[in-house]
């Protein structure tokens, strides 16, 4: 595997926290995963950060000063490169149960509460890791398979001009065009049977 290839397939976890404390802990159950952890200590700071760059995941506190858990949520979900990224709110032990309905309001695909099982934690992030995968691998098979049905085109479009000009030489050209079209989609069938 290349290492642009291998650094493509890293997923980053986006950790929203304003207690120094609640990071090191996150970070701490983490990073046995081995991906990529990026801090932000407030709500404004987590929407800059998902602006940059994609996440797999971000966990976010409930409870922060200014911009609350529930608002960050908020404005995640109108980011156009982010509002598909999943959110688990991160909870106090004292929260009531309003608190899970207004985060999936919010749009969190989940909620752990404080102090969280590191192996439960571990476990819900790794399904969104596989999924960010998952997901990061069909777009680039998606990709290569408009790039082929590119090529295609522009085949047919040399065979369409070769047809025009109607010279036995671009008869030649035309047979050549057809044969590299028919292995193109021979391609095609091929890597859908995987």
């Amino acid at each position: 595997m290349s290492g642009k290839t291998a650094s493509m397939d890293r997923a980053s976890i986006l950790l929203v926290d304003d207690m120094e404390d609640n990071l090191v802990a996150l970070e701490s159950v983490l990073a046995s995963l081995e991906e990529p952890l990026v801090r932000a200590r407030s709500g404004e700071e987590a929407v800059r950060a998902l602006q940059g760059q994609p996440f797999a995941v971000v966990l976010l506190d409930v409870r922060m000063p200014g911009m609350d858990g529930f608002e960050t949520a908020s404005r995640i979900k109108r980011l156009d490169q982010a509002k598909d990224t999943p959110i688990i709110f991160l909870n106090g032990p004292d929260s009531d149960g309003g608190y899970a309905f207004r985060g999936y309001a919010a749009g969190a695909a989940d909620f752990l509460t404080k102090p969280f099982d590191p192996w439960m934690l571990r476990a819900k992030v790794s399904v969104f890791l596989d999924l960010h995968r998952k997901n990061r691998q069909l777009e680039l098979a998606l990709a290569r398979e408009q790039e082929q049905l590119a090529l295609i085109a522009d085949r047919l479009s040399s065979i369409e001009d070769a047809l025009r000009r109607d010279t036995p030489n671009d008869l030649a050209v035309l047979g050549h065009q057809l044969a590299t079209i028919e292995d193109t989609l021979a391609g095609l069938r091929s890597g859908r049977g995987r």
